[in-house]
């Protein structure tokens, strides 16, 4: 019987003293009314909308030196099941929002995770089978994976290399 007396007493006093309150109500929902006041997204709405896949197989082939084929959703391989390219895209307000996390993870789980400098905010994050890249901008957000690229993978920052040209190829 003691265990319900202290949370009745809470109860009660919270809501004597909750029902009279001086402070203003809390803003209506709205557009934008879950959004962080530190996030860099224009006023007008734009930065809302993810932007669609960046690149063609054609595109990712020269851009990695190694034949790839769609394998749909901005998803590419090598046609024979070991290397794979992913380009995840979002909205630039979905890129702001899980950056911090996707860093953190990156720092986790690659040997070296590098800021990218220019507009934007991202990271290159690199290990000896894989990498992987954000980069958050004024056009939406892109996560670009790459594992299991033999040739890649033989070269002293061949992972690196690649993601910095499928960088530069993304919108901005």
């Amino acid at each position: 019987m003691r265990r319900l007396i202290l949370p009745a007493v809470l109860a009660v006093a919270f809501a004597l003293t909750g029902c009279d309150s001086a402070e203003p109500a809390p803003p209506a929902a709205g557009p934008g009314a879950d959004v962080e006041t530190d996030l860099d997204l224009p006023a007008d709405g734009a930065g809302s909308e993810a932007p669609p896949c960046p690149f063609s197989a054609a595109q990712i082939s020269e851009l990695v030196g190694q034949s790839m084929v769609d394998d749909g959703n901005c998803s590419f391989g090598d046609g024979k099941g070991v290397a794979a390219l992913s380009v995840t895209t979002a909205s630039q307000l979905a890129g702001e929002t899980t950056y911090d996390y996707q860093r953190q993870q990156a720092e986790q789980t690659y040997q070296t995770v590098t800021d990218l400098d220019g507009d934007g905010k991202g990271y290159l994050a690199v290990k000896d089978i894989g990498a992987e890249a954000v980069l958050v901008g004024g056009t939406g957000s892109f996560t670009v994976t790459l594992s299991s690229f033999e040739r890649l993978g033989a070269q002293p920052d061949g992972y690196e290399q690649a993601l910095r040209r499928l960088l530069d190829a993304l919108p901005r």
